[in-house]
């Protein structure tokens, strides 16, 4: 496991290589979104991710569903997934779908926008208004799993 290196990073996105940060996009171009509102889905799914690595155990859960496609369409690139969460945490960031009052409540949801807050990255406050449940993907909602 190496040490994290966000901090000699001005974004997350900068440590994925350029085809992935395209076929995210494309992937949300697929669900209606145009590429501007793809990069901008593609950064809060980062910094979410981000906000994970620096909550060990924090059960952080994606603030909309859009967000939690992004890290869906991620995980799918297993390598470059892989060494994202190596570079940016440090750790592999596992996903696992969930369902508790945490969740359902909000109470995840309030805690995930803290968090993102608290990285220090620039957030999309528009981004983070959708609900805090995972409905259109998998019927769960969805949290990092450490």
């Amino acid at each position: 496991m190496s040490e994290p290196v966000i901090a000699e990073s001005k974004h997350p996105r900068d440590l994925l290589d350029g085809w992935v940060i395209d076929h995210l996009a494309e992937r949300a171009g697929r669900r209606g979104h145009d590429r501007n509102m793809a990069l901008r889905l593609i950064d809060m799914a980062l910094v979410f991710l981000v906000a994970c690595g620096e909550n060990t155990g924090a059960k952080l859960s994606p603030p909309s569903d859009a967000i939690d496609e992004v890290w869906h369409d991620l995980i799918t690139c297993t390598n470059e997934y892989a060494l994202f969460c190596d570079a940016m945490a440090g750790r592999f960031i596992h996903h696992r779908p969930i369902v508790n009052d945490d969740i359902t409540s909000g109470r995840a949801h309030t805690r995930t926008i803290a968090a993102m807050r608290s990285t220090g990255l620039p957030i999309d406050e528009e981004l983070l208004i959708g609900s805090p449940r995972c409905m259109n993907t998998c019927n769960h909602p969805c949290s990092e799993d450490d």
